[in-house]
């Protein structure tokens, strides 16, 4: 059983000891009594690892770093800013092997902290609105420190947690945090209508969250029996749900459900997925494996990027000198769409940034590649869609700087000019 810990006599000093690696669950499924505690008391527990991945709360902040060492496999977030400021430790890496990272010890976990919800049909603790490597960091760490969050809740997943898991137990009561829809206007409009021509009657989809992606899930709901197979879900699937368009009929495996790793959106999504039996929340070697994805036909992979070169590399991380994004599970979705049966991949963005002075399509990256170019199947921006697939280097540079936007395609074909002569 448990030790139960009222939240107001949360002393970490003894379950955190000095140069232990914590773990907790990221984006919406923080557990911020628990991270609010660690920060609180940081000094006195002395030096402690911490790996936070996505995160939306405002729990962190530079100065933490005094006592706290912070990694993550990106800068998704208020981590943007962490990472800013030279304090933030990247670890370049798949979401999908996160998990296996932490079994093997390459991510340290002796303290797990996650958010749980209250005991559901089952008896059990859910673990909510967060599923992805977190299991994997409960059963590595040597303590696993649990808040019971009442306004959690229970979700269906494939795996979940009894009182002999858990060996504090914190109860809480308060909003999980929640990230809001992003406003569509009418350029994401735009790229909606040329992502949209790639998604048949059923199609199953992965999709981000972000006003592109909501653009894009808001466009089809004319379509039927599209199925869900997501590593995240925000709150335009539940719009496309109750349309009658999501069905899972199709899919050759959990038939009739949803499956998604990460549930980040608001109420109106935690609601819906409340004791829902049409939802699965799953692990990341799941929702992200390549045994699971290869047996998906017709799936559309729906991705983003900071800008791509003119061959059709991706960069989803760097914006200038600023660490933005992460490897996160693109590649492996990207690859899966590619390689479906009557599916695609797609990357859709808009064609610039910086109020229309910078073009995201670009002779070359100014930051890493996080997508090859032999991965890279459709390239969409609000003037159309650029198929890359079997596409010759020359033959992409076209493609690309018919869809960049038309002030900057003048200058696209002068600095393509060399690529144009050589072919590569």
């Amino acid at each position: 059983m448990p030790r139960v810990i009222d939240a107001d006599d949360l002393d970490l000093a003894g379950i955190v000891r000095p140069d232990d690696h914590v773990v907790w669950g990221q984006a919406c499924g923080e557990p911020q009594t628990l991270t609010e505690a660690l920060v609180r008391q940081r000094a006195a527990i002395g030096p402690v690892n911490v790996f936070i991945a996505t995160c939306f709360s405002e729990t962190l902040r530079p100065e933490h770093a005094d006592h706290l060492a912070l990694r993550s496999f990106g800068a998704i977030g208020s981590p943007a800013r962490l990472a800013k400021a030279g304090v933030l430790d990247i670890v370049p890496c798949h979401i999908g092997q996160v998990g296996r990272y932490l079994e093997d010890g390459q991510i340290g976990c002796d303290v797990a902290f996650v958010q749980l919800s209250p005991p559901g049909p089952d008896g059990r603790y859910s673990f909510g609105l967060i599923h992805d490597y977190t299991p994997t960091a409960v059963r590595t760490a040597r303590t696993v420190v649990a808040e019971v969050n009442d306004q959690v809740p229970w979700t269906r997943g494939a795996c979940s947690l009894g009182d002999d898991d858990i060996d504090v137990l914190v109860h809480a009561s308060r909003p999980p945090l929640e990230v809001g829809g992003a406003t569509v206007g009418e350029l994401e409009r735009a790229v909606a209508g040329y992502a949209g021509r790639y998604i048949d009657d059923g199609a199953v989809l992965q999709v981000g969250i972000g006003s592109i992606p909501d653009a894009i899930l808001q466009s089809i709901g004319d379509r039927r029996d599209l199925g869900l197979h997501s590593g995240m879900v925000g709150d335009a699937f539940v719009d496309l749900v109750e349309a009658g368009s999501v069905t899972n009929a199709g899919k050759p495996f959990d038939r009739g459900v949803s499956v998604t790793g990460a549930l980040i959106g608001s109420r109106k999504l935690y609601d819906f997925a409340r004791e829902n039996d049409a939802m699965l929340m799953q692990e990341s070697s799941y929702t992200h494996g390549e045994e699971t994805l290869g047996r998906l036909d017709r799936l559309v992979s729906i991705n983003s990027a900071v800008e791509v070169d003119l061959t059709g590399q991706v960069n989803a991380e760097v914006a200038g000198p600023n660490y933005i994004g992460a490897t996160g599970g693109q590649v492996d979705f990207v690859r899966a769409g590619h390689r479906s049966t009557g599916g695609h991949s797609l990357i859709a963005f808009a064609s610039t940034a910086r109020g229309g002075t910078i073009s995201r399509i670009r002779p070359a990256l100014g930051g890493p590649v996080t997508t090859a170019r032999s991965d890279v199947d459709v390239i969409v921006t609000e003037y159309g869609a650029a198929e890359l697939r079997g596409q010759p280097f020359r033959e992409r540079a076209r493609r690309l700087i018919a869809i960049a936007h038309p002030d900057f395609r003048e200058e696209l074909e002068r600095d393509a000019h060399e690529l144009f002569r050589r072919g590569y």
